[in-house]
């Protein structure tokens, strides 16, 4: 049975003369049928970032501002966090920025399935099958929160390739891609690294397994000052950016500011632009752990 499932080799012959179709994203630099993270501290408003790119991508209809030219097509989103209630305020407030026909489009593509209270195990073959049947026809599947859909070691790196696999599975079959939401470590977090790819809690495999990684941050107190924002405004400022695109141009980071209800959108601060990436090793990270 396995034999069936692997793919033939790639004919290079047709692969040296004829010039392949241009990459298909799903998000900046995500590529289509692929598997994916947002990587962020607690009570940042990753959750709030999931439902907008819902939006983006389910609408067409870009909140955040970003350069990107969005392919539309249909959205499932597993929703293993947040009870139903807390999840239909956040969907009202969303509602407040879309128009009659924004609104029609997003109860036609997306669905949202709240997980709270209902054991679920990816590993597990009856979860595996419900999920891939939700993947099925869809552009984007979005998980929130990758802790709350396993019950694996995450500083096991076997554990944690396995359970990306699953993933890969479901994205291989069905041609949906995922992204899953993450915490970032507490040393990243309480030292200001969340933008780096090791920020990522748990085995370093959550990182270098996949091609995309993202990241939502708090704006510091020295970029506050920068950009001439009151100290008692700058917990509604966050900062988005992609520190891991292995596909497609690298893009500035974009500034994000918490309006009504907590809904993201463009802060119109000048863009953030790295001039030399920071790094860690895992290590170092690691000696800083609680």
């Amino acid at each position: 049975m396995l034999v069936q499932e692997l793919p033939r080799a790639i004919d290079l012959l047709e692969a040296f003369s004829t010039k392949p179709a241009p990459l298909d994203f799903v998000l900046p630099g995500m590529l289509a049928g692929t598997v994916g993270s947002l990587v962020s501290p607690g009570g940042v408003g990753k959750s709030y970032l999931s439902l907008e790119w819902a939006v983006l991508v389910a609408t067409g209809v870009n909140l955040m501002g970003l350069d990107f030219d969005v392919k539309c097509g249909r959205v499932v989103m597993l929703c293993a966090e947040d009870p139903a209630d807390a999840l239909k305020h956040r969907l009202h407030a969303l509602g407040a920025h879309l128009d009659v026909e924004a609104r029609r489009q997003m109860s036609v593509n997306v669905d949202v399935f709240p997980l709270v209270g209902h054991p679920f195990d990816l590993m597990k073959d009856s979860c595996f099958d419900w999920t891939l049947e939700r993947a099925c026809g869809r552009r984007l599947m979005l998980i929130d929160t990758l802790r709350r859909i396993h019950v694996a070691d995450e500083n096991d790196g076997g554990e944690m390739a396995a359970l990306l696999g699953q993933m890969e599975r479901i994205t291989a079959r069905t041609g949906c891609s995922i992204l899953f939401l993450h915490h970032t470590t507490k040393a990243a977090a309480l030292n200001g690294q969340g933008d780096m790819q090791q920020a990522s809690r748990g085995s370093s495999v959550l990182t270098d397994n996949i091609r995309w990684q993202a990241f939502l941050g708090g704006m510091t107190k020295e970029e506050a000052k920068e950009h001439g924002i009151p100290e008692q405004e700058r917990g509604q400022f966050v900062r988005f950016g992609i520190p891991k695109r292995n596909y497609g141009a690298p893009m500035p980071d974009l500034w994000l500011r918490r309006g009504e209800g907590g809904v993201l959108v463009s802060a119109g601060l000048t863009a953030v632009t790295k001039t030399k990436p920071r790094t860690v090793t895992r290590l170092a990270v690691a000696r800083q752990e609680w």
